[in-house]
């Protein structure tokens, strides 16, 4: 049976480990007892809506926000501290990077204020271009890039020092299908290489992709925690997701949408059977109150279908 200390030491080895965090700022409260862990090697992805604490949680952890109470560590370093800062690469939302600087001279600059040595600088700096497929453009000014290097070389600005951890919050803001799946692959290697990675997206597929877990934050608490299999289990067991579109008035398709105890976001009511033999009884009854059926599909529920039982926002919202 192992000893209390040997627990506390398999504790303290976690990437990241939130314990009743508290954060308000004048009567909002962004925080409010939050506790999460991420396991070494994992790929835990953060979902909210805009405004559910998302932000906060990440720049606790980062170090940049204070919590009122609680605590975050990082590999068992208290947030902010030179050791937490040491193992923790950050890759913000906002690009951070010098326009007018190489793109080498841009890694060079980063991997100095992280204190590497010169022979591992140039090491980690010829790593960084050829992970992020930039070797050919490591002369071009950062600024001269498109939008989807830019985004790469703001992902090896913030691993140049090969952090254990690292926080990605939106990586593939505003890129193309291209970019993205390239993303996607640079993220994936490092996977495999066993970093332990604390994920935020506006993307459900790309959370269904590259997350081990997936915790839901809303109004500064995590409400859902699991893989994605777990997440929708819980939610729905083994039902099914009915989506239709309806023609007719808009406020008698809302009404009897809300009745049946569905759900109408952007003209699609969505309900949940258990058996497809429920479809026709639904569709039947639309019909007798002079609803027009446009369209209707049955498929699983998925990421998107538990992120809006749960929270009844779009990611977006």
């Amino acid at each position: 049976m192992p000893s209390a200390v040997n627990e506390l030491s398999a504790v303290a080895a976690l990437p990241v480990e939130v314990a009743g965090l508290l954060k308000r700022f004048g009567n909002l409260t962004a925080l409010d007892g939050v506790s999460l862990r991420l396991e070494p090697g994992q790929c835990l992805g953060l979902l909210g809506p805009n405004g559910a604490g998302k932000s906060t949680l990440i720049r606790a952890i980062v170090g940049r926000v204070l919590p009122d109470s609680g605590q975050v560590r990082i590999f068992g370093a208290e947030a902010g501290t030179a050791a937490a800062r040491q193992s923790l690469g950050w890759i913000p939302q906002e690009l951070a990077i010098y326009p007018r600087l190489t793109c080498r001279e841009n890694l060079v600059s980063f991997g100095k204020y992280q204190g590497l040595s010169s022979a591992r600088l140039a090491e980690q700096v010829a790593w960084c271009l050829k992970w992020a497929a930039l070797e050919d453009r490591a002369g071009d000014p950062a600024g001269k890039l498109s939008g989807g290097m830019k985004r790469r070389l703001n992902m090896a600005a913030g691993i140049i020092h090969k952090p254990r951890l690292v926080l990605m919050d939106e990586p593939t803001v505003g890129v193309d299908p291209q970019s993205r799946n390239r993303i996607f692959e640079m993220i994936e290697h490092l996977r495999s290489e066993g970093m332990s990675i604390l994920y935020t997206t506006h993307y459900m597929e790309e959370a269904e992709r590259l997350c081990d877990r997936i915790a839901i934050i809303d109004h500064g608490r995590i409400i859902a925690e699991g893989s994605n299999e777990e997440l929708v289990r819980s939610a729905f067991g083994t039902r099914s997701e009915v989506t239709a579109r309806f023609t007719g008035t808009q406020d008698a398709i809302a009404a009897w949408v809300e009745q049946r105890g569905g759900r109408l976001s952007e003209g699609t009511a969505q309900f949940t059977v258990t058996r497809p033999a429920e479809i026709a009884p639904l569709l039947d009854e639309a019909s007798t109150r002079g609803i027009g059926i446009e369209d209707v599909s049955l498929r699983r529920p998925n990421l998107e279908s538990v992120f809006l039982h749960l929270t009844g926002r779009e990611l977006r919202d």
